[in-house]
């Protein structure tokens, strides 16, 4: 008898294609991001999501109750995590602990990509709630004019409770 629960044929394999036009790909602070594996496809336990960060992009500093790593596939990011930053490059690996402070930015010339895995599941909705639907994984969204900025500050301000995240002033 094994102790592995027996496996439930209800679920499915799940194969996605990041260039894929059926994914959502969705523009949120200058950024792309295109939804590979969402919590309804993992039962909860995590999501993936490809992310397309140009030169000068990247999010507010902020923290949530979920860890999340980084793998960094194209490019360089900087990170600041509890106040300390650190370069992170193609081919290496990060996780931020659950309610740490932490940001990362795209400070080089080249666009970045990365794995942005997220434990449990969760951060796909609030990206898909937030941001912007665009064609492509690499389409940068619609530059906002000021009084878009700020209904999408207000829009992420509203839905951080929801989805435990909270915005700083540092990381």
């Amino acid at each position: 008898m094994s102790s592995i629960p027996a496996d439930d044929p209800q679920r499915s394999l799940t194969l996605s294609r990041a260039d894929s036009p059926k994914l959502p790909h969705i523009g949120l602070v200058g950024d792309t991001y295109t939804i590979l594996v969402t919590g309804k496809d993992t039962n909860g336990q995590y999501c993936l999501i490809d992310m397309h960060v140009p030169p000068g992009g990247g999010p507010p500093p902020h923290r949530h109750d979920f860890e999340e790593s980084f793998t960094v596939l194209e490019g360089e990011i900087e990170t600041i995590f509890r106040g300390k930053h650190a370069t992170v490059r193609a081919g290496e690996v990060i996780n931020i602990p659950a309610n740490a402070p932490h940001q990362f930015q795209n400070k080089s010339r080249q666009p970045a990509r990365l794995l942005c895995l997220c434990s449990p599941a969760g951060q796909e909705e609030f990206f898909l709630e937030v941001g912007v639907p665009v064609a492509t994984r690499t389409t940068p969204p619609p530059p906002p004019d000021p009084s878009a900025q700020a209904a999408m500050k207000a829009k992420v301000e509203a839905l951080a409770q929801k989805y435990k995240t909270e915005l700083l002033k540092e990381a």
